[in-house]
């Protein structure tokens, strides 16, 4: 089984860039999604952890604990973009979150 796969079963999805990757979290355990952000972190200089409506407390939870206990000092927020975007249904929207992790 690829990693991708995996990742997808999981309940988020990975992809990479150049500079870094791109972390989509969804409804899955906290602390698996932190352990595997952590793995990848080890890979590049930065992280970008996204997440889509009700899965924006995970994305939250998993970037402070990367900070504040994982990497403890050795990383830091760079930056948090909010925004929504209108869905299909008139009248309703979906929040976005984007965090930027950086290696110190």
């Amino acid at each position: 089984m690829l990693m991708e796969e995996s990742k997808e079963r999981a309940g988020h999805e990975q992809t990479e860039e150049s500079k870094g990757s791109v972390m989509e979290i969804r409804n899955d355990p906290v602390m698996q999604s932190a352990l595997d952000a952590l793995e990848i972190f080890g890979k590049y200089h930065e992280i970008i952890i996204k997440a889509r409506g009700n899965s924006i407390p995970n994305a939250v939870a998993v970037a402070n604990i990367l900070k504040d206990n994982m990497l403890k000092g050795k990383s830091k927020i760079h930056k948090i973009t909010v925004d929504s975007e209108p869905i299909q249904e008139m009248g309703r929207t979906m929040s976005n979150i984007e965090i930027i992790l950086k290696k110190i």
